[in-house]
């Protein structure tokens, strides 16, 4: 059997993401463990350093046509797709976003084999990898970071400043909450990976029924499903399968937790045809108490309406002026509402966020290579090949056509 030949993309999108696929002791282990031949391409700007491949045995080279497989993270430049090769990265193409349509052209035009990570799924369509642990982890961070500041409680280090988790958790530990109340929505990895920080920071966890009731001497926090904060329009049961197949049948039941919660983390999946946590009219309510909001799922103008646009990890948080609904400075009125929506989160801690994504891959993808006959991981994630789209996004024609 010949050997597989990976190519580690440089990152060429902007802003500029230092994450990687491999790191360079997962790449040095699939050179010595599989039949698998691993190429850095030349960078200046990912969290490992060329030589640190180099020093693992990993060569490093600008050109990478000789490989077979190239993995990146982000969309890969137009200009810079060799045409004929099976690309692996975010590609932001299958919901129709307008900006990668181009991208899509141009790979089918190549005749490039598209494999987008957000499609790679088991059999019961679960994802097998993801940065959304890191989104919480930052997310969650950050939204600490801004209250401390908000308030000039505690002055704590941008996460991106870190060096690494530990560090991060170190930095944490520098923070003392006052007795505030957390809401911290949906159950997925995003969500974990917020719980950790506030396990980490010693924030007790309590019931939904509890957080609207009790007055608490320590800060705590409440952890929300849809079921909490949603409810029939016509008085009914709530039914989970109907919320998720018809969500225009329901509306927000949020103000319970709005009325009683300091900070807001936002982190649970939401779909348009929901209704919104809140409303403009519902922030300037005597009642809405929120003056903090970490919305790690960063939808704009959607399941949280203050986030009017994405923030970025140099400048990560806007104030929301409720009265006039538009954005403000940071912390410029005490009667905002201070925002934090990075949409790009994980790439405050590109090591340890790169290190995960890459076992994962090793855990889920690479064996699919290796052995083609159980290759199906990566035969439902492929969005194009042979110059189509493949059956199951022959959805997105009409996108491709530019209609």
């Amino acid at each position: 059997m010949s050997k597989l030949h990976i190519g580690i993309l440089r990152e060429g999108k902007i802003p500029i993401d230092k994450r990687v696929p491999f790191t360079p002791q997962q790449a040095s282990d699939l050179t010595s463990k599989n039949s698998v031949v691993v190429t850095t391409q030349k960078s200046d700007i990912r969290c490992y350093t060329d030589s640190e491949y180099e020093a693992n045995g990993v060569a490093v080279h600008e050109d990478l046509s000789k490989a077979d497989f190239l993995f990146g993270v982000k969309e890969v430049p137009i200009n810079d797709l060799i045409p004929d090769k099976t690309y692996f990265f975010f590609s932001h193409t299958i919901k129709k976003q307008p900006y990668n349509r181009d991208l899509l052209q141009e790979v089918l035009k190549k005749n490039i084999r598209l494999v987008d990570y957000e499609c790679l799924v088991d059999e019961s369509d679960r994802r097998v990898v993801a940065f959304g642990r890191y989104a919480g982890l930052v997310g969650t961070y950050n939204a600490i970071y801004t209250f401390g500041k908000r308030y000039n409680l505690f002055h704590l280090r941008r996460a991106h400043e870190c060096f690494d988790l530990d560090d991060l958790l170190g930095e944490l530990s520098l923070a003392k909450l006052p007795p505030v109340k957390i809401a911290l929505t949906g159950g997925g990895r995003v969500a974990k990976g917020a719980m950790e920080i506030l396990h980490s920071l010693g924030v007790n966890k309590v019931s939904p029924h509890n957080f609207t009731r009790e007055i608490y001497n320590q800060p705590v926090f409440t952890q929300l499903n849809a079921r909490d904060y949603n409810k029939r329009i016509d008085g009914g049961d709530f039914s989970r399968s109907e919320f998720y197949s018809s969500p225009e049948e329901y509306e927000s039941n949020f103000l319970q937790f709005a009325s009683v919660a300091d900070i807001l983390v936002g982190a649970a999946f939401w779909d348009p045809r929901a209704p919104a946590l809140f409303t403009t009219s519902d922030a300037l309510s005597s009642n809405f108490s929120i003056k903090v909001i970490a919305d790690i799922t960063c939808d704009i103008e959607g399941s949280i309406p203050s986030t009017k646009k994405a923030s970025t990890i140099d400048d990560p948080v806007y104030d929301y002026n409720p009265s006039d609904d538009k954005l403000e400075p940071p912390f410029s009125d005490e009667g905002n509402i201070s925002v934090m929506a990075v949409d790009n989160l994980p790439c405050e801690l590109p090591r340890n966020a790169s290190e995960d994504f890459g076992k994962d891959l090793i855990a889920h993808v690479i064996p699919a290579m290796l052995k083609p006959e159980a290759g199906d991981i990566i035969d439902r994630a492929t969005i194009a090949r042979d110059g189509k789209l493949t059956e199951k996004f022959s959805y997105l024609q009409d996108y491709v056509d530019g209609k």
